[in-house]
């Protein structure tokens, strides 16, 4: 669907600059924050190739402050810069500390879950769960914005369900509480991912906030960009699942060139060693797997179900990259064929 306004095609410069607050943003596309997904080696290779920011996997803020092994992990940086950290939690004190404990470990810019529909999130009163209870959402977002100097943010969904698409009051009175920019997930929590995220739902958002917009939601080629800012109002757009199996398509939405299929391979092996290096041996074998299946899916289609599973079940790492590399390199043979011809 072309974005028309008043019968001219609307063109939106996703490569220009923002601020969030005093925080200055290179381009407008920004990597989602996904559990499991969006870790450091992860966000490192997105914004190398591109990507206007990058935000932590979600950090639970008590967990944080009791000193959790997995909560360090989730919060490091490495020196990428701006560090935006995700945090989620349902008490505001956890909140409140939290934020200062990454603002102390150098985080730029703090960002509050509020669009998590998972159950064991939702489970303990947090993510989308708050958007239920406004007031008290809103005494989670004071305490936060109170507790430390840089720009806070807040991701939500359009409301815990059809019947309640609360967003916009809720947008509208952080804001006034101090928020400094909102992203909205174009779904309801009871939706979590099914049909189609509702692009046009999220301007009633845009109506009454004056701080900047970023739209979320099934956005997956430089089209489906122009056309989510134009029919939200937004000001900027966040893609998540889109960049499964290539960390370097944030950037490519927001004009960069995407790698060669030659290349993917390298990028592909490179993020694999990361995850090694970053986990440890055992416990990398085993978070790589998934990003290895989606690789393997966008890049090696013909590629014969055993060997997949032989690749994605391997406990020697050396085993694992020879029979990727081979999987990728035959696949990316054939794609540069099927072009030339």
């Amino acid at each position: 669907m072309a974005c028309l306004k008043d019968n001219h095609l609307l063109s939106f410069n996703l490569a220009a600059p923002f601020s969030i607050g005093s925080v200055s943003i290179r381009n407008r596309v920004i990597l989602a924050p996904m559990s499991g997904m969006t870790d450091l080696p992860f966000r490192q290779l997105a914004l190398r190739y591109g990507a206007g920011l990058v935000v932590t996997e979600m950090v639970a803020s008590r967990e944080l402050v009791q000193d959790t092994p997995e909560s360090w992990a989730r919060l490091r940086s490495a020196g990428l810069k701006p560090h935006m950290v995700q945090l989620a939690g349902r008490e505001a004190h956890w909140m409140a500390e939290a934020a200062k404990i990454a603002v102390d470990n150098g985080a730029d810019i703090i960002d509050i879950n509020m669009g998590c529909p998972a159950k064991k999130v939702i489970g303990g009163y947090a993510g989308s769960a708050l958007m239920r209870d406004p007031d008290h959402a809103l005494s989670l977002i004071e305490a936060t914005v109170k507790a430390v100097d840089v720009p806070v943010t807040l991701k939500m969904r359009l409301g815990w369900d059809h019947t309640s698409l609360n967003a916009p009051q809720i947008a509208r009175r952080a804001e006034e509480a101090g928020i400094q920019l909102v992203t909205i997930h174009g779904r309801t929590r009871m939706q979590f991912y099914e049909g189609r995220a509702d692009w046009d739902a999220i301007r009633a958002v845009r109506d009454v906030i004056s701080v900047p917009l970023v739209a979320n939601g099934d956005i997956d080629t430089p089209e489906d960009a122009q056309e989510i800012l134009c029919r939200s109002g937004a000001d900027a757009v966040m893609i998540g699942r889109g960049c499964q199996g290539r960390p370097w398509h944030a950037g490519v939405l927001a004009g960069h060139a995407a790698p060669d299929l030659g290349d993917i391979a390298d990028i592909a092996v490179e993020h694999y060693e990361k995850m090694l290096e970053f986990y440890g041996e055992a416990v990398g074998l085993r978070h790589s797997r998934k990003h290895l299946g989606w690789y393997l899916d966008r890049y090696a289609t013909a590629l014969a179900a055993e060997k997949k599973t032989a690749i994605m079940t391997a406990t020697d790492s050396r085993v694992v990259i020879q029979h990727f590399r081979e999987a990728l390199g035959a696949d990316c043979v054939a794609s540069n064929a099927r072009e030339a011809a």
